[in-house]
This record gives C-alpha cells, sequence and structure tokens, in this order.
C-alpha cells in the first residue's frame, strides 16, 4: 500500500481562529453560568467540598485525558504493539483508582482541607509540607507548559499559523475562564469537555479504523509486527513501558495536587462511585486513542519527519474528511485545555493554602481577601511563565524526571505520616532527600552501576517493589494482607531482580527512590520517640472563610 505522508491536511488561517474563539467562547460563557458575586476561598480551590458525583467523575476523567494521553498512547501502540495501549491506558487509569482508599483517610483527618500540603503541615511543621509544594508547583507548571506546547505544536501542523500564535490563544484562552471561578470553572467546564471528547472518540477512532479499509485490514497487517510487538504478554513492553509507568502512576496519584483537589472537594460520600467511575472511563478512551498507533503500524506508516507526536494527526489527515479533521482539532484542544485549568487550579490552591495561608499569614490572621488575590495572581503569573517557556520549546524531559523521582520518594513518608504515629519531620525530609539523590545517582548513572554498586541499588530497589505493591495491597484489602503481599515480593524481587534489573535503568532508579526514603523513613522515625495525635490535624486544618483560632503546628 502507497501512503502519502510527505503533508498534512491543513485549515487556512481564519478557520483555525474561528474554531479556537468558538471553543474558547464557549467554555468562558459556561463558566459565567457559575460565577457568584462573592466567591468565598473555600468555593475558588475546592468548590466548597460538595461536588457530586456525575461532575466530579468527569473532572478526574477529563483532568488526565491531556495532550499526553493522545501522543503518548499513539506512541506506546506504535512502538509496542497490541499490548501498547493496555500498558499505557491501563497502568494510567489505576493511577486514579489507587488514591481512593488513601483519599477517604485524608478527609478523614482533614474534612475541611484543601491541599495534602495543609494535612502535612498540621502533621510535621512546614519543612515537610513545603517539600510536597514545591513539588507540585513544579509538576503543575511542567505539565501547563507541555498543553500549551501541544496547543501550539497542533495549531502549527493543521495551519499556516505560527506555533507561537498556538501557544498565546491556548493560554489566554485557558486563563479567561479559569480565573473567574477558580476549581468550580474548572470542574464544570471538564463536565462540558467530557462529554465532547468522549462523543468525537467515539466517532473519529471507528472512522480511522474503517477508511483504512476495516478490522481485516488491521488484522492481516498484524503480521508485518515483530513477535514481541505480535505478543500481548510482551516482556519487553512490560519492562520498557509497563512497569515504569506502573511504579510512575503510584508517585503520581500521591504527588499530584490536581488529583488531591478533586478529593478534597468531592462530596465524601461519592469519593468511591467517582474514582471507580474516572478509572473506568479514562482507561477506555485512552486505549482507543492508542489503537490509533497500533493501525498506523499494522498498516506501515512512517511518521512524519521522524516524530512519534505526528502519528494522531497524520492518520487522521490521511484518512478523514476535514470535518473529522475539525472534530479532531476540538478533540485534542478539549483535552489539553481540561488539563491547564486544572493545573492553574491547582497552583493557585497551592499557593493561597501551602504558601500564603500557612507560611506568610500569620496564625488565625488569614485574610480570605488577599489569599483570593494571591490566587487569581498565581494564576496569571503561571500563564505567563507557560506561555514564556512553551514559546521556546525547551526540553522539560530532565525536569519531569525530577519531579517523578520527588514524588516516587514522597509516596512512603506521606502514607506512613497519615496511618503511623511515629513518622517524624527529621523522617519525612531526610527520606525524601535520600530518596532523591540516590535516584539521580542511578538514573543519571553518576557512578559505573555494575558489581556490588549495581547489586546495592537493585537490593534497594527490590524493597522498591515491595513497598509498591504492599501499599497497593493495604489500600484495598489492610495492614496484615498489605505486609504479607509486600513480604512475598520482597523475597521474589531478590531472587529474581537481583543481577537482571540493571538492564532497566529507568526502572531501577524509580524504584530506587521507593526503596531508600522508606527505609530511611522508617529508620529515622524508629531513633525517635514521637507518638502523634491525629485528631489534632482537624483543628489544624480549617475553612479560611472563618476567623477560628487554629493550634499552632509543631515546628519544623
Amino acid at each position: 500500500m502507497s501512503l502519502k505522508t510527505e503533508s498534512l491536511f491543513q485549515f487556512s488561517a481564519l478557520t483555525i481562529i474561528l474554531l479556537l474563539v468558538a471553543f474558547y467562547g464557549g467554555t468562558y460563557l459556561l463558566s459565567l453560568l457559575i460565577k457568584k458575586d462573592k466567591e468565598t476561598t473555600s468555593g475558588f480551590m475546592v468548590a466548597g467540598h460538595n461536588v457530586g458525583f456525575g461532575m466530579g467523575a468527569a473532572s478526574m476523567t477529563a483532568t488526565w485525558i491531556w495532550a499526553a494521553s493522545f501522543y503518548a498512547a499513539a506512541t506506546s501502540g506504535y512502538k509496542y504493539g497490541v499490548s501498547g495501549p493496555i500498558h499505557y491506558g491501563f497502568w494510567g487509569a489505576l493511577m486514579i483508582l489507587f488514591i481512593y482508599p488513601f483519599g477517604m483517610r485524608f478527609r478523614e483527618l482533614a474534612p475541611n482541607g484543601h491541599t495534602l500540603g495543609e494535612l502535612i503541615h498540621a502533621r510535621h511543621g512546614s519543612s515537610s509540607q513545603l517539600i510536597l509544594a514545591i513539588s507540585n508547583l513544579m509538576g503543575s507548571l511542567i505539565s501547563l507548559m507541555v498543553n500549551f506546547t501541544a496547543a501550539g505544536a497542533l495549531v502549527s501542523v493543521l495551519s499556516p499559523l505560527s506555533f507561537q500564535t498556538g501557544v498565546i490563544i491556548a493560554g489566554v484562552g485557558v486563563l479567561s475562564y479559569t480565573l473567574t471561578s477558580g476549581f468550580r470553572a474548572s470542574v464544570f467546564t471538564d463536565f462540558a469537555q467530557l462529554v465532547a471528547l468522549m462523543a468525537i472518540g467515539v466517532i473519529i477512532i471507528p472512522a480511522v479504523l474503517f477508511s483504512m479499509g476495516g478490522p481485516a485490514v488491521m488484522v492481516s497487517g498484524l503480521s508485518n509486527l515483530t513477535l514481541e510487538q505480535q505478543d500481548f504478554f510482551s516482556s519487553e513492553a512490560f519492562f520498557q513501558q509497563g512497569a515504569p509507568y506502573f511504579v510512575a502512576v503510584l508517585a503520581y496519584a500521591i504527588g499530584n495536587q490536581t488529583i488531591t483537589q478533586r478529593l478534597f472537594a468531592i462530596d465524601k460520600t461519592k469519593i468511591k462511585a467517582t474514582f471507580i467511575t474516572a478509572t473506568v472511563g479514562y482507561a477506555g478512551i485512552v486505549i482507543g486513542l492508542g489503537m490509533i498507533g497500533l493501525m498506523a503500524l499494522t498498516i506501515g506508516i512512517e511518521p512524519l519527519d521522524g516524530n512519534m507526536n505526528n502519528l494522531i494527526p497524520q492518520m487522521v489527515s490521511t484518512y478523514l474528511h476535514p470535518v473529522f479533521i475539525a472534530l479532531f482539532f476540538i478533540l485534542v484542544i478539549g483535552s489539553l485545555s481540561s488539563t491547564a485549568d486544572s493545573d492553574l487550579s491547582a497552583l493557585s490552591t497551592i499557593m493561597m493554602a501551602d504558601v500564603y495561608g500557612k507560611n506568610i499569614a500569620k496564625k488565625g490572621q488569614v485574610k480570605p481577601k488577599t489569599m483570593m488575590l494571591v490566587g487569581r495572581g498565581t494564576m496569571i503569573v503561571a500563564t505567563a511563565a507557560g506561555l514564556i517557556f512553551a514559546s521556546f520549546k525547551l526540553d522539560i524531559l530532565v525536569m519531569l524526571v525530577f519531579v517523578g523521582a520527588l514524588w516516587g520518594a514522597i509516596v512512603f513518608p506521606v502514607i506512613a505520616s497519615v496511618f503511623w504515629n511515629r513518622v517524624t519531620n527529621a523522617a519525612f525530609t531526610s527520606a525524601v532527600i535520600v530518596g532523591l539523590l540516590l535516584f539521580c545517582v542511578a538514573r543519571f548513572e553518576l557512578i559505573p552501576i555494575v558489581g556490588i554498586t549495581a547489586l546495592f541499588f537493585e537490593i534497594l530497589a527490590s524493597v522498591g517493589g515491595a513497598v509498591v505493591i504492599g501499599l497497593m495491597v493495604f489500600g484495598f484489602l489492610g495492614r496484615k494482607i498489605g505486609m504479607g503481599a509486600a513480604a512475598i515480593t520482597l523475597v521474589l524481587m531478590l531472587i529474581f531482580a537481583t543481577g537482571f534489573l540493571r538492564q532497566y535503568m529507568i526502572l531501577l532508579a524509580s524504584l530506587t527512590a521507593y526503596g531508600a526514603s522508606t527505609i530511611v523513613c522508617v529508620i529515622v522515625s524508629l531513633m525517635g520517640d514521637e507518638h502523634f495525635d491525629f485528631e489534632l490535624i482537624k483543628q489544624r486544618v480549617g475553612n479560611y472563610d472563618k476567623k477560628t483560632e487554629i493550634p499552632s503546628s509543631p515546628k519544623s
């Protein structure tokens, strides 16, 4: 089959501008429907803690179907074959499900909370809280840059407009509606964006399949794949894509404010149903998007200019009518906008609660008006920063690696802090620092990872693997079964991973962050004599709109 891949279909500049104005203009008008004359800090940050099941599930799903979900899912299908879309979509969905049992604990300890950082501040003090705040600020800003960059790239590929023009329009459009009501606007518009995502996705994915000849053509093309790409249980796909992503999503679930913000916003009685629904919805849509990459692989499509990010636009442009291409454009813009507005809401909430509320304002003297000004000002500054960095097309992979490592290193200290009263501030802080440092040594091979050194890191990684499995089982089945699962995993890892895991440095480094931080956290905690009273957290985390006397937090 001869395929034209030299160029992609392009709309006129006027058509693209009209599509963008229609999308962002409509979204802005939607946000005006919920605008309040006098917005409270609680409403701006977490929608008053009473987001319902439908809105909550839609918001969770739309927030995590971002620009990378399109391009990375398709790339996974193209590189790893039949199991690729599953490895990306399934583990990503698991990220949403995993946080639910621990989220219930967060809400139990801090029913009026807004961020996980507030809870950690009440538990340990400023230094541990600021570690969370800084990691979230970096993560959300990077995510914002990625989404603006994706918007610019899409506009430049499908129209004569420049990359910078696309970036600016997306940034101003997202800011316009998020600035009005903060998180409330993000949740409300997420619902409309998800409806559009699902409707367009249901149309476009089958349309591409049947336009290229139907399932029969795709099935016949499977013979062109390598044996690993044909194997649904491919070890290459698991160790290169599935396992590292599985480990990463656990860190993302705990470390990312856009998830925990929704945990504090959703009606407590609806959390379980909301997160299970979002898990299924995310998996279905993203696995479907990944199938487009598999389709391209089976029929021999070569990515335009060797860029994997061109796969989906290339398939849509090659096989579909311009009307469908316009729908695809809206689909991607909607997905990246739903995540970008969540990032803006997360950034503003962190600055409002974690930075201003807990570290700048004097205790008991938080001014709601000032807090609102901080939140809206943060959105404007963050958007400007996102536009500037996105316009430079900076390589953000190294920053993403550092943020991912930081989140991996905080998983055990955070979870242990909300269940075990012996964890100290020194244990939390030192565990994260050691975990991050050892991750960097392994990930960037700052020293030769061979011989005894490699064995040392494999042992740490084995502990990390046991922690990952143990925590996930603990969350759903309880402490005893979780510890049993961790013990079994540790034994199996020590037997099979030593001498083997050094071949997969990304996975080795990620698990090292978990293992090292866990060991340090436990040892340092046991060296102290703290026995924390968890009831104090409810007293220390409250509503900023009410002037209440707040007991002091422990010293940093």
